[in-house]
């Protein structure tokens, strides 16, 4: 999947600057798409030279021009494209899954403190994550919210977000427990 379909579909919220959209992979699309503000005005440029989006300039009295992008038409004909096809197979690249993979003995403390940074980390996402939702339905039941909204996809990946972060937290609390009996059986 290129960035581009993650930014046409994170305007279909409506037009976005370049740093909400930033915030906004810092946040609900993060749970399934990473860009550092660099890839993303890079792409930004691209789409626009392309006819994906258009941009038009905000003049700010105390602070610098803004730049608000929104989706043409013809950013909503690739969208459409781009959700017709055959999704690819998901491809997890996790560093830290590969120093528990070669973890030897003497690498138990270090990975240990790995693990444990990524559970805390976890914790953290999934608390933004259970704010977001509870932003969302806003009061609602979860079905009266879904009843209500146009689009259901934004919701939707914020619980797959949640619930990888929950399957996280619980490898993470399993992985620690084995690592500190094999610490413990060394000492």
């Amino acid at each position: 999947m290129a960035l581009r379909n993650a930014v046409l579909a994170a305007l279909l919220d409506g037009e976005a600057s370049g740093y909400d959209l930033a915030k906004g992979f810092d946040a609900p699309v993060a749970n399934f798409w990473v860009a550092t503000p660099q890839q993303l005005y890079k792409e930004l440029e691209r789409m626009a030279a392309d006819g994906l989006i258009e941009t038009r300039v905000v003049e700010q009295e105390r602070r610098p021009t803004k730049r608000l992008h929104a989706i043409t038409p013809a950013g909503r004909a690739a969208l459409r494209e781009f959700i017709a096809e055959p999704a690819k197979p998901t491809a997890i690249r996790d560093e830290m899954m590969v120093k528990v993979q070669a973890m030897e003995p003497e690498d138990a403390p270090a990975v240990r403190a790995a693990v444990a940074a990524k559970q805390e980390w976890s914790r953290a996402r999934l608390a933004r994550y259970e704010r977001l939702r509870t932003r969302m339905l806003d009061g609602r039941s979860e079905q009266a919210y879904l009843a209500e909204v146009d689009r259901v996809g934004p919701y939707l990946t914020l619980l797959r977000g949640i619930s990888l972060e929950q399957e996280n937290i619980r490898w993470a609390e399993f992985a620690l427990s084995v690592i500190e009996r094999r610490i413990g059986a060394r000492a």
